[in-house]
């Protein structure tokens, strides 16, 4: 490859890696801990310590949203909690507004009834920065950017790849072993972060992808045909004839008796959706988990008068058009395997992280002048951008974390809470980096960090110990889980935070990343030259 062809790419591996490494940073730190997103929520509301209206049967929620809107038998559906400390909610059409609400929600529902969620708050900033919509967006662009800078680096190393791919230079030359270090991990997990670049694009800019597909090759008919090739829910018409709807345990059981004789094997429910409840002709559709497949997600419609199978899509069942997306779906998220599969994206997710933090570190460096005290303004900028955005954002999910478990411990909805915490400490992170000498700033903020996330663990720790020895069930293992992840990430950001020191104090004097000489020390160098 000729050497102005791999400066070219090279330039756009820079750039679109720069570009898009900020957005990338936290999709990847927030996307590792929603992995665990049961566990978190589990962590949010243990057995102990139950959601309110949980423990409400689904039929009687089914009863009280009926009471209250009439017009929601039509088309509503049930989100079924993930365990027994946390509540089903209901969601159905009210004029142009989509309502949620739990059982005692009935009377004023709320815009959102997961909103205190904090797995549904980290699984927000991972997919649209927590900013709707117009994030969404936004991070389908940025996932192109990284789809480039994925294709530009390959081609970089590929001449080298054989050769360098486990070379880690340990030495006096830091850049070179940070170097090292981002082409390893980039090298290593590609095949998952091609994965993660398309999937990441295809669900973010689907609607937009569809409409210019709309216009400029499908004549206007294309949402109508992608609607059809994608329901699930067959279509029907009303009876006007009243009639007894079965239990939803019942329902539930029907669909995971016909789920497991499609080949999978496991069914776990997770949502039901009902159309013209109450009528002869209603129908009740089933969604359901199952593990070690592909096709993570699956349905089965059912009469919800008599039970009758009216379709299935779960399995050896599934369209082609199901089993593309469930498959995309599985691959993104890890949901297809157990713990194992959850743990390796859990890595994958922190090395992502790491390698958007490492290419912005080698920027910076290759750019900072050997001999001079003053650094461009442009590479100072970066650093402090680096610090504040990188740094920030993990300070403020761990402050979501922190803010989560003061509100749920005094009996307040955590959603506002979370969100000041978070969006509130990465502003002040970001206004710190700003202030404060750059490398003084990444060590103070980085201990910042260490500390909140290991406080918050190592207190609910204290808190939950006694109610964890009496509660040995797999939810408490889920909660201490997230206990000892939290102590675990801790370490890290201490460990991180001690290395920064070290170069500070230790490294070359000239770089963004060392410690202000002192009044003394410049006073006593004027007086050496």
């Amino acid at each position: 490859m000729k050497a102005a062809t791999i400066r070219t790419y090279q330039t756009v591996h820079t750039w679109t890696g720069l570009l898009a490494g900020f957005a990338l940073f936290v999709a990847f730190y927030a996307g590792a801990l929603t992995v665990f997103h049961d566990d978190i929520a589990t962590w949010q509301n243990p057995p102990w310590r139950s959601a309110t209206d949980a423990g409400v049967p689904t039929d009687q929620l089914i009863e009280r949203l009926l009471t209250a809107h009439p017009a929601a038998r039509a088309d509503f559906g049930i989100v079924l909690p993930t365990d027994d400390a946390h509540a089903a909610y209901a969601y159905w059409q009210d004029g142009s507004d989509t309502r949620f609400a739990t059982a005692s929600q009935m009377g004023a529902p709320r815009s959102d009834a997961a909103e205190n969620e904090l797995a549904d708050f980290i699984y927000a900033l991972h997919d649209s920065l927590g900013l709707p919509v117009v994030g969404l967006y936004l991070m389908g662009i940025v996932s192109v950017l990284y789809g480039l800078a994925l294709v530009s680096g390959v081609l970089i190393h590929l001449p080298q790849l054989l050769g360098n791919l486990f070379a880690m230079r340990v030495g006096r030359n830091l850049k070179r072993l940070w170097q090292d270090a981002h082409n390893a991990i980039g090298v290593i997990s590609l095949p998952f972060h091609v994965i993660f670049a398309v999937t990441g694009a295809l669900f973010c800019l689907l609607t937009i992808t569809l409409a210019a597909l709309n216009t400029v090759a499908f004549d206007g008919k294309l949402f109508d045909a992608f609607a059809r090739a994608t329901q699930t829910t067959p279509a029907v018409t009303a009876s006007g004839v009243p009639a007894a709807m079965l239990p939803t345990h019942t329902l539930i059981e029907r669909a995971r008796t016909e789920a497991l004789a499609s080949g999978v094997t496991s069914f776990d429910p997770d949502y039901l959706h009902f159309v013209h409840y109450g009528d002869r002709n209603a129908v009740a559709e089933v969604r359901g988990r199952s593990l070690h497949t592909l096709g993570t997600y699956g349905t089965v419609a059912l009469s919800a008068h008599d039970g009758r199978v009216l379709a299935n899509y779960v399995g050896d069942r599934l369209s082609l058009n199901g089993i593309s997306y469930a498959a995309l779906f599985g691959l993104h998220f890890g949901s297809f395997g157990g713990r194992t599969v959850q743990w390796l994206y859990f890595v994958l997710g922190l090395a992502g992280a790491f390698l958007f933090y490492s290419g912005n570190l080698l920027w910076i460096e290759s750019r900072r002048k050997r001999r001079h005290a003053d650094q461009p303004r442009r590479t100072q900028v970066m650093a402090r951008a680096t610090v504040g955005v990188f740094i920030g954002a993990c300070l403020g999910i761990s402050g979501a974390f922190a803010a989560t478990w003061i509100a749920t411990r005094n009996g307040v909805d955590a959603g506002l809470p979370q969100r000041v915490a978070c969006y509130g400490l990465f502003l002040a992170a970001c206004a710190y980096a700003c202030v404060r000498p750059i490398a003084r700033a990444a060590v103070e903020l980085l201990w910042m960090t260490a500390t909140l996330t290991g406080l918050v663990a190592l207190v609910d720790l204290a808190g939950s110990a006694s109610s964890m020895l009496q509660d040995t069930g797999p939810l408490a293992w889920r909660a201490l889980g997230v206990d000892l992840t939290g102590i675990a990430l801790a370490m890290g950001f201490a460990c991180l935070a001690r290395a920064t020191a070290r170069r500070a104090r230790s490294g070359d004097v000239n770089s963004l990343w060392a410690y202000p000489p002192t009044p003394e020390a410049s006073a006593e160098s004027e007086q050496t030259q």
